[in-house]
């Protein structure tokens, strides 16, 4: 059997390790170590005669390759708090039961805090290390009032702070650490408008601070006249009441990724996230002006993170997008049942469809398009808004 095992100790990338004396016991009696090259550098004195060393590079799959040649135990160095995102997680993720030992130490966040006195005990964490803004845009659509932030060379606290005043999140301070824990450490505290002027040193992290009360209050119904409307027409915009049942049906608190296909305005979409924002939002429409409706209208509700994609639905490859387990239909361009055929080929096995039906035309095509793919329509309501003609909301599930 095996005797491969991890032990992990977590060190500053500024300075040299000053390790507990169990730390130091343990790399005594361990021969492989593991890590990046500053922090070969940093505890190349510390390490046992005839030692070997494995960089940390990329690809991870060429290091864990050289790991798995090794009978016994590897004491691996990483950056800050091994339990604190970052490599330690995906080493635990690759070798299931085989970390099994790890040394703290303060993570840059922590570190960061303490450089301003700054309690932390009612700070949310994100990490943009070569992570998707979701988690991000989450808190800021949540109003959180203090925000620690991981950085990497692509998620830059100036790119932060323009995305944060491109949608209406300007009342934040940024609290900027540069190389923490060593000589070579700056700090900032600066309004968003001054960060986004300027680029600062990595490795960094962040802190957003509320420069005054904040308070998650989503709007629950958004109204039609406060959207950028398709050529002013206000008939083409899905009502405020229609819009809520719709996603009341498809009981998104609970969904992961939602698809509106036929955005028009974006209504739906802005209501799906402000009212969700762990949702994964992706929106597809044919009309060329929705290049510019889906920005405008996400700007000015504050939902960043709507991925949209202006072209035909049927046209469109999606084989790479995440597959949806909710999808709204607001538009099918006369092609009803290729549309539904084409949705049901990649929606999740839990999946449900909406569809609102303004003529007995388009109610008997999604209604034979349910039936051709298997499905069946579990759920229905008519409503009329005002003196508008009716609306049949429809909602498709997979038949049991």
């Amino acid at each position: 059997m095996s005797q491969l095992s991890f032990v992990v100790a977590g060190m500053s990338d500024e300075g040299e390790g000053n390790f507990a004396p169990e730390v130091l016991r343990s790399i005594a009696e361990i021969r492989v170590f593991s890590g990046g090259k500053r922090h070969h550098e940093l505890v190349r004195n510390l390490l046992p005669e005839g030692y070997t060393w494995i960089d940390i590079t990329v690809p991870l799959s060429t290091v864990f390759d050289e790991y798995r040649r090794y009978d016994e135990p590897i004491f691996v160095f990483a950056s800050g708090d091994p339990l604190f995102f970052g490599y330690t997680t995906t080493l635990m993720r690759e070798f299931p039961g085989l970390v099994k030992k790890t040394y703290p130490y303060f993570n840059s966040l922590q570190m960061l805090c303490h450089a301003l006195t700054l309690p932390y005990h009612d700070m949310r964490v994100t990490s943009l290390v070569g992570r998707p803004w979701l988690d991000f845009d989450k808190c800021m659509i949540e109003r959180t009032r203090k925000l620690g932030v991981l950085t990497d060379r692509r998620n830059t606290p100036r790119v932060i702070a323009q995305r944060m005043l491109d949608y209406g999140y300007d009342k934040y301070r940024m609290h900027i650490g540069v190389r923490l824990g060593g000589e070579r450490e700056e700090l900032y505290s600066l309004s968003l408008a001054e960060v986004k002027e300027r680029d600062f040193e990595q490795p960094n992290c962040i802190i957003l601070e509320a420069t005054e009360e904040l308070e998650y209050a989503a709007p629950l119904g958004l109204k039609e006249s406060d959207f950028h409307l398709l050529n002013g027409r206000a008939k083409m915009i899905t009502k405020r009441p229609i819009r809520l049942v719709s996603l009341s049906m498809m009981d998104l608190h609970r969904r992961r990724t939602f698809w509106d296909v036929g955005f028009c305005t974006g209504s739906v979409s802005v209501e799906a996230k402000l009212q969700f924002p762990h949702l994964n939002v992706r929106s597809f429409e044919i009309r060329e002006e929705g290049e510019e409706l889906m920005p405008a209208n996400s700007k000015r509700f504050g939902t960043p993170g709507i991925e949209y994609h202006i072209g035909d639905f049927m046209e469109t490859d999606v084989e790479s997008f995440e597959r949806p387990d909710a999808v709204f239909i607001g538009g099918h361009g006369g092609q009803m049942i290729p549309f539904v055929k084409k949705i049901v080929r990649y929606i999740q096995e839990n999946g449900v469809i909406v569809f609102n039906s303004v003529s007995a035309e388009t109610l008997d095509l999604f209604r034979e398009g349910v039936k051709e793919v298997g499905w069946v329509i579990s759920e229905e309501m008519r409503l009329v808004v005002d003196d508008h003609n009716p609306i049949t909301i429809l909602k498709a599930t997979k038949e049991a």
